[in-house]
């Protein structure tokens, strides 16, 4: 399995996984013309896609998604999540139950509610049959409970979004009503919630970690760092020892 993060953060979000000649996206939240470029700097063909999983609509996350019409990309969402998902030709749009389970190419997808301000948002397990690796994809939820645990678990790889600080949100000069969604239980998840999720998950079946969505105005990358080791040296998991970890901003 190889991952590539093409963009992460408020301004968009595009993953690439690959499995030998057949390749996924995660979102397409950036440009067209930059996912293609994107790509071809990271040695995947845009042809090469095989589908586009959207984790939910909101623009930072399907921004690219033209690219699925030049390139007959089959397009996956939450099937309540299409009410806000535009300009994909017809035939190319698929739809599942959050909580269902899918097969594209050579991957198995499993994928899980979360808790964000969208019509159906959802994460995604995703286990490469030829590897054997796994791969927990959580970004833009508020929260992690114990569904989103139990799918995620035993994964090789996670990429998760630690979006914010709370004392750098209270002290913005965002308007009460974006600190107040940011920091609810279907806002972004806090340094400190995703080390608690990470606590719970790590174990000797992890490689790394990919901490990602950090806020620019309301996170510092090495706070979100420190923030995720400290947590799991409670444990007894050291970084470079026993897991990878890097911090995409």
């Amino acid at each position: 399995m190889k991952i590539d993060i093409l963009a992460g953060g408020s301004s968009g979000n595009a993953i690439a996984i690959k499995s030998g000649d057949a390749a996924i996206l995660i979102d397409c939240g950036i440009a067209k013309t930059k996912i293609e470029k994107r790509l071809l700097e990271v040695g995947i063909k845009p042809n090469e896609i095989k589908a586009i999983l959207i984790t939910h609509a909101h623009s930072d996350h399907v921004k690219g998604l033209p690219i699925a019409n030049k390139y007959k990309i089959p397009v996956f969402a939450a099937e309540n999540e299409w009410k806000s998902i535009k300009g994909v030709d017809e035939e190319l749009r698929w739809s599942f139950s959050s909580g269902n389970d899918f097969n594209v190419e050579d991957f198995f997808i499993e994928s899980f509610k979360t808790h964000h301000d969208a019509f159906d948002p959802v994460g995604y397990a995703i286990t490469d049959y030829e590897s054997n690796e796994k791969v927990s994809i959580c970004l833009d939820t508020g929260k992690v409970d114990e569904a989103m645990m139990k799918v995620m678990e035993h994964s090789t790889y996670y990429i998760i979004e630690s979006n914010h600080e709370p004392n750098m949100v209270e002290v913005s000069d965002y308007p009460n009503s974006v600190k107040a969604r940011i920091l609810s239980h279907i806002g972004h998840l806090s340094n400190e919630q995703t080390s608690k999720a990470l606590s719970g998950l790590v174990d000797h079946h992890t490689k790394k970690i990919y901490l990602t969505h950090l806020s620019s105005k309301n996170n510092m990358p090495a706070l979100a760092e420190m923030t995720v080791k400290r947590e799991l040296s409670k444990y007894g998991l050291i970084c470079d020892l026993n897991y990878k970890l890097e911090v995409i901003s």
